[in-house]
C-alpha cells in the first residue's frame, strides 16, 4: 500500500432502541465487514436522545469525513441536521422502524449489503427541508399522521402492528382541522384537512409511499393534502398508499412548492422523520437544495 495513503475516519453511530430488532451483535459484523483498509473505523452506542448530534458535531472538528447513522429515520435526523451544509458524508444503516429514507434511497434493508454499499463510498447531494427551522430529510406534518407519531411513541412496543393498531383506535376520535396554507409566498388556500406531509422522499416508511413522485433532489417539497374521508373509504386510502398511486385519489391534493406556510387554529403536535414534536399555529417550511451528502447505491 501506498505509504502516503491516509485512511478516512469513519463513526458509526448505534441508536440501540431503533426498531424492533436487538444490537448487541452490530458493532462485531461492522468491524468484520467495513473496510479497513480505506477506513479508520470507530462505533459508539448512543445513550441517549440527542447525544449523536452532540457527537457528530465534536468529530467534524477532528476532521472525521464519514458518519454512519444505524438507525431508523429520527437517528438518521439526529446525525443528518449536524452534517448539512458540510463536506462530510453521511451512512445509512436502516434498522429502524420504518426507514424511510433508506427506503426511497434504495439503500438495502439487509446489514450485509448496507455496510457493502458503505465500502464503494458512492454518494449524491440531496435536499432536505426545514420546519420552523428544524432540519428534516424524509416527511414532516399534521394532522392524523401527527398524532399517531405521537401516540405510538409512547407505545411500549414498536413496528409496524403496533402501528397499525394505535391509527385505527385513534381515527375514531380524531376530528380535521382547518388549514390556511401559503406557496412560494404568492397563493393561499383554506382548506380542512385530515393530514398534509410535507415530502422531501416518497414515503413515510414500510413502503407507505404519500408522494410516490418525490424527488430528493429537485428542489421542491412535495405538499400533500388528505382531505377529511367517511370511515368506509379508509381501506382504499391504505392500499393507495402502498401501491403508489395515492396521488390518484380523488381525496389527495398534491403539488410542489419550495416554501410553505401552514396556519393552524391552535399550537399542537407536528412530525418530521417519524418523531412526533409541540409546535406553534404557525408552521414555516422551506427547502434547501443539496444540503446533505448521502451514500447511495
Amino acid at each position: 500500500m501506498d505509504q502516503s495513503f491516509v485512511k478516512e475516519k469513519i463513526l458509526f453511530l448505534i441508536n440501540p432502541i431503533s426498531g424492533p430488532r436487538h444490537k448487541e451483535h452490530l458493532p462485531e459484523i461492522i468491524n468484520e465487514l467495513t473496510d479497513s483498509a480505506i477506513f479508520d473505523i470507530e462505533i459508539v452506542i448512543t445513550k441517549y436522545k440527542g447525544e449523536a448530534t452532540e457527537i457528530v458535531r465534536q468529530k467534524l472538528i477532528e476532521n472525521y469525513r464519514y458518519f454512519v447513522a444505524v438507525g431508523g429515520d429520527g437517528t438518521v435526523n439526529e446525525i443528518a441536521k449536524a452534517l448539512v451544509n458540510t463536506q462530510a458524508i453521511m451512512g445509512i444503516i436502516p434498522v429502524g422502524s420504518g426507514n424511510g429514507l433508506a427506503r426511497h434511497l434504495e439503500i438495502p434493508l439487509q446489514l450485509r449489503k448496507a455496510i457493502q454499499l458503505i465500502n464503494n463510498q458512492k454518494y449524491q447531494a440531496i435536499d432536505y427541508g426545514l420546519i420552523n427551522n428544524m432540519p428534516f430529510f424524509c416527511t414532516c406534518g399534521v394532522g392524523f399522521d401527527a398524532l399517531i407519531g405521537e401516540k405510538f411513541a409512547l407505545c411500549k412496543g414498536r413496528g409496524l402492528s403496533n402501528y397499525v393498531r394505535t391509527t385505527i383506535l385513534e381515527y375514531f376520535n380524531y376530528k380535521p382541522e382547518m388549514y390556511q396554507i401559503t406557496i412560494d409566498n404568492k397563493r393561499k388556500i383554506n382548506r380542512p384537512a385530515f393530514l398534509i406531509t410535507i415530502a422531501n422522499g416518497s414515503q413515510y416508511g414500510n413502503n407507505a409511499y404519500i408522494a410516490p413522485h418525490a424527488d430528493i433532489s429537485d428542489g421542491k417539497l412535495d405538499m400533500c393534502i388528505l382531505s377529511p374521508f367517511k370511515l368506509y373509504e379508509a381501506p382504499g386510502i391504505g392500499i393507495r398508499l402502498f401501491a403508489k398511486n395515492i396521488d390518484k385519489s380523488s381525496l389527495m391534493h398534491s403539488e410542489r412548492a419550495s416554501n410553505i406556510v401552514l396556519e393552524r387554529a391552535s399550537e399542537g403536535v407536528v412530525h418530521f422523520d417519524g418523531e412526533p414534536h409541540r409546535m406553534g399555529k404557525r408552521l414555516e417550511i422551506s427547502l434547501i437544495n443539496k444540503g446533505l451528502n448521502v451514500i447511495v447505491p
